[in-house]
């Protein structure tokens, strides 16, 4: 599976300024979003940044600001849509473009950040619908700031940006690294998306390698040791999972916990959340 427009072609330097100079805080907000999950739908996108919009004109202004960041080279379309042809746009899966790179390229080069900006080429369904489960994970998180007054979604990394030095001089390679914060508390939290696509005694090898980190010693994101959150498709592959969190040494149980994946971003939020709901 391939980007469906403009697949190989360069854009010039010109153009790369002629749509800086005409992109809106909501189109580098889209931008910013896309190149930090590699891929999302349209509908996760008109969840995250058109929800002010009033419901009966959402979809339309969407579909035009989406369609002209794609004119621009800003964004591309892939060629799988999910839901089939009756999704319309919002099952459109889109990636940076050419366009999109090279602004992302420049916004980190102003802030002296390191430039991680990456356009998928060719790639797999599997590929495609594990990164959207994690995109979906990041997009739920957000709703749940939205609603819950006190709480920020302080950071949110996807792979490749989410691996951490092991120690041994290989990575732990989390799916995604969250830090949800509230007036009080910063809570960490390295999350491994699993799809059942997997058998669960290698994800028992992959729980091993975050407890023999701790055991270890080691230190992760702000010098100290993320909790692991697996997230599952449904309560028997909670199970399954929950079985090898229990064949861990301790303190595993302590450090792993499971949730289904549309429960995820609740259970990311609980951690800092009081008896009455309230960070």
């Amino acid at each position: 599976m391939t980007p469906a427009a403009h697949p190989s072609k360069r854009v010039r330097s010109a153009h790369v300024e002629w749509v800086q100079e005409r992109m809106a805080e909501r189109d580098w907000q889209i931008v910013a979003d896309v190149e930090r999950l590699r891929l999302a739908t349209g509908a996760q996108i008109e969840r995250l940044h058109f929800t002010a919009v009033a419901p009966s004109a959402r979809g339309r202004v969407r579909r035009l600001v989406l369609a002209r960041l794609v004119k621009w080279r800003v964004l591309t379309t892939m060629e799988r849509r999910i839901g089939g042809v009756r999704a319309g746009s919002r099952g459109l899966v889109f990636a940076l473009d050419s366009a999109g790179q090279r602004l992302m390229q420049l916004d980190t080069a102003r802030h002296e950040q390191p430039a991680r900006v990456r356009r998928p080429g060719t790639v797999t369904e599997r590929f495609v619908a594990h990164t959207l489960a994690v995109s979906e994970l990041y997009v739920a998180l957000r709703e749940v700031e939205r609603r819950t007054p006190g709480l920020i979604v302080e950071a949110f990394n996807t792979e490749p940006a989410s691996w951490w030095p092991d120690g041994l001089g290989g990575w732990l390679k989390p799916d995604a690294y969250a830090a949800l914060a509230s007036a009080e508390f910063v809570d960490h939290c390295w999350v491994e998306v699993d799809r059942a696509t997997e058998s669960l005694p290698t994800v028992g090898r992959k729980l091993r390698a975050y407890l023999d980190f701790l055991n270890r010693g080691q230190l992760g994101p702000a010098d100290l040791m993320p909790r692991v959150l697996v997230t599952v498709p449904d309560e028997a592959r909670a199970e399954g999972v929950r079985r090898e969190i229990r064949r861990l040494p301790a303190p595993g149980d302590e450090l792993v916990s499971v949730a289904l994946h549309g429960q995820a971003a609740e259970v990311l939020a609980a951690g800092l959340l009081t008896p009455d709901g309230s960070p």
